[in-house]
């Protein structure tokens, strides 16, 4: 196992109570481990003592990466929430913690 970080970096960004959470792979072969391995159910599940909304997959595989949308993400959002760091950023580190098969 590996972590998605080790076959992708990430780019957040947030509006209200939504993070938008882009997933891009370094190449081909680790867009289809990722493909494969990080629906938007398993995101959820995973993030799930951190949001409490739905999580949406969108592909791009031209750009061998996914755009997930997560409603429910930030307490409430940056302005009005009380966690000590209520960004996108904070749960784009968390995705990228998820573990993977490693690539063969």
């Amino acid at each position: 196992m590996t972590q998605v970080r080790k076959l992708a970096h990430a780019r957040a960004g947030d509006k209200g109570n939504r993070s938008n959470i882009s997933v891009i792979a370094y190449d081909s072969a680790d867009f289809a481990v990722l493909s494969e391995e990080l629906t938007a159910e398993r995101v959820q599940s995973e993030l799930a003592p951190l949001i409490d909304g739905t999580v949406t997959r969108y592909d791009l595989p031209h750009l061998n990466a996914f755009n997930f949308v997560i409603e429910g993400a930030l307490a409430g959002g940056v302005t009005t929430s009380l966690r000590m760091d209520a960004h996108g950023k904070s749960l784009s580190f968390a995705l990228l913690a998820i573990e993977v098969p490693e690539k063969s």
